[in-house]
């Protein structure tokens, strides 16, 4: 997994280039999280997936998830060539992240909340950055995907 990265690194990867990030937990990877990770890699010169660590989808989403643990789930995001380089955190926000990583732009995917963004679009327009929303792609998500096949179970 040579695209995973350390908060030391980024300068290096990041001279002279567009860099864009996008978080998220990218628990059961679907369709909906390429498409979002294409097209926010077409932003700019390099994109970074800030991935949560399983305490932090516990805590954001509740027990029994991440379904995918943290290695397995960035693995697979580092098979993807659209991705360039993904980093874990710990953190329930992103927050800390971006203040420290000050990306140009930054990426939210379809199912975001609007009260749970307002933090980051605040924090990146401070320091002069892009935050970009895309629209929903389809009907797309995790957790439809987990309620789908309990719904098969049943």
């Amino acid at each position: 997994m040579g695209k995973v990265i350390t908060l030391e690194e980024i300068s290096s990867i990041r001279q002279n280039k567009i860099l864009v990030t996008t978080n998220g937990t990218f628990d059961i990877l679907h369709v909906g999280h390429l498409r979002i990770l294409q097209a926010a890699r077409n932003m700019g010169d390099c994109l970074l997936v800030l991935i949560n660590s399983d305490a932090s989808v516990q805590k954001n989403k509740g027990t029994g998830r991440p379904i995918i643990p943290l290695l397995e789930r960035m693995e697979m995001l580092c098979g993807l060539g659209c991705v360039d380089y993904v980093m874990p955190f710990d953190t329930t926000d992103v927050l800390e992240l971006l203040k420290l990583i000050q990306p140009e732009i930054h990426v939210k995917g379809g199912t975001f909340i609007q009260e749970r963004i307002a933090a980051e679009q605040a924090l990146v327009a401070s320091y002069g950055g892009q935050h970009i929303c895309l629209a929903q792609i389809g009907n797309f998500s995790t957790t439809n995907l987990i309620q789908k096949i309990r719904a098969t179970l049943s």
